[in-house]
């Protein structure tokens, strides 16, 4: 009986071993979180298959900042000054784990981010669309208010 459990036991953790294992060509990235990509030899040309999911700037020629833009799949296609192709990876963007609370309203969901005692509203994909379009004005409203008095403070 102990071997039988033992066995299972085994099957159990290669199931779950097994597409880590698998995936460890690709890159795993929180949405709105960066990961440092390292490629093994030097690249000129770095390209994402779908620049609505993720975004990448190189950092020098073999590293690059990966962000996560919005949930899904998609891959980073790494070429040298050749053309050469030094690198394909799957790039994977996810949900951030923490203190995020989706509240569900019918059919309108709202994304809130806690710390402590205190949730704000924190605009997701998914969410409702006045909701986010209205927040997110605000929030570009406000960089660009910050944009123009840092640009005035400058020459002081």
């Amino acid at each position: 009986m102990q071997a039988r459990a033992f066995k299972f036991l085994s099957v159990l953790l290669l199931l779950a071993v097994g597409p880590t294992a698998a995936f460890a060509s690709g890159v795993s990235v929180p949405m709105d979180e960066v990961r440092v990509v390292a490629f093994e030899k030097p690249v000129a040309t770095v390209y994402i298959g779908n620049a609505a999911i993720a975004d990448v700037n190189m950092i020098d020629a073999t590293h690059a900042f990966l962000l996560g833009k919005s949930y899904g799949q998609t891959n980073l296609i790494a070429l040298d000054s050749a053309g050469k192709q030094v690198a394909n990876r799957q790039v994977s963007v996810y949900a951030r784990a923490g203190n995020t609370v989706t509240v569900n309203r019918g059919a309108e969901q709202m994304t809130y981010a806690c710390n402590g005692a205190r949730c704000e509203f924190t605009p997701k994909p998914g969410d409702d669309k006045d909701a986010y379009a209205t927040a997110m004005g605000q929030i570009s409203q406000h960089q660009d208010m910050s944009m123009k008095s840092a640009s005035a403070n400058a020459g002081k």
